[in-house]
């Protein structure tokens, strides 16, 4: 809903009883009892709400997805079981769906106008998981996406080439998604010369501590330049490499 739509329910609305849910309306909608649909977070955050699956009926994400729609092109949604991956493969047969199994992320429709492009780096196999939602976030949100995987620091000469690469192919940002002790961000970050962002998994055996020991070696970076989101949060990293992304197309426009 743009400025236009804004004045047009309050010329509707004028006098009428029902007038402030009119104006609710606005900023979110109600879908039943179990969900607000912020579908101005676009405007006001400069980044679209995506819908996180879990704990959620797959009939409810469902619902929520077909009110987004009436509002974006486009919508993601993470952390999708696969039960609510076979509900919405069916309820939206119709529409694009770009489905990542592994990582429990979907985008339902459009994806954005490509204004950016980033470089996604996983440690290990055990981690493309998290990496994959990180993937889809960018792609959705309009990254162009470049993927290495498996180039951890057991193997430091894995990174010899995805490092050449990166710094030869105007990437915005890094996203490094690594469990166990969590070194190789620190290590990518003294080779870039762009932002990482740091993404702690929980993967690791016992003193890995589900990922905190992880996410304590990332917020320890000896390099300058990691910013470090919560354990698993491949979807956070995606938001944070776009709005990266937009800041510096904003800019170059302006």
């Amino acid at each position: 809903m743009d400025i236009k739509e804004f004045r047009r329910i309050l010329e509707i609305a004028k006098g009428k009883p029902d007038f402030m849910d009119e104006l609710n309306r606005f900023f979110y909608e109600q879908i039943e009892d179990f969900a607000k649909l912020d579908h101005l977070r676009i405007e006001r955050a400069g980044k679209p709400e995506a819908i996180y699956a879990e704990g959620k009926s797959p009939e409810e994400v469902v619902k929520i997805i077909k009110n987004a729609l009436k509002h974006l092109k486009g919508v993601l949604v993470t952390r999708a079981s696969k039960e609510q991956i076979e509900e919405i493969k069916k309820e939206f047969r119709d529409r694009k769906l770009d489905i990542s199994e592994r990582s429990g992320t979907v985008i339902v429709g459009e994806k954005r106008e490509v204004i950016g492009k980033v470089a996604i780096i996983s440690a290990g196999t055990s981690d493309i998981p998290v990496a994959e939602e990180a993937v889809k976030t960018c792609e959705f949100l309009g990254l162009e996406v470049k993927k290495y995987y498996d180039a951890g620091v057991a193997g430091i000469h894995r990174l010899i080439k995805p490092i050449k690469e990166i710094n030869s192919d105007s990437v915005d940002s890094v996203i490094v998604v690594a469990g166990m002790e969590g070194a190789l961000p620190s290590v990518v970050a003294g080779l870039v010369d762009v932002p990482v962002i740091a993404v702690p998994t929980s993967i690791g055996y016992g003193v890995s501590l589900g990922g905190l020991t992880a996410l304590f070696s990332m917020l320890q970076s000896c390099s300058s330049g990691v910013a470090v989101v919560n354990i698993d949060n491949g979807f956070g990293a995606g938001v944070f490499a776009y709005l990266i992304s937009r800041t510096i197309r904003k800019r170059l426009k302006s």
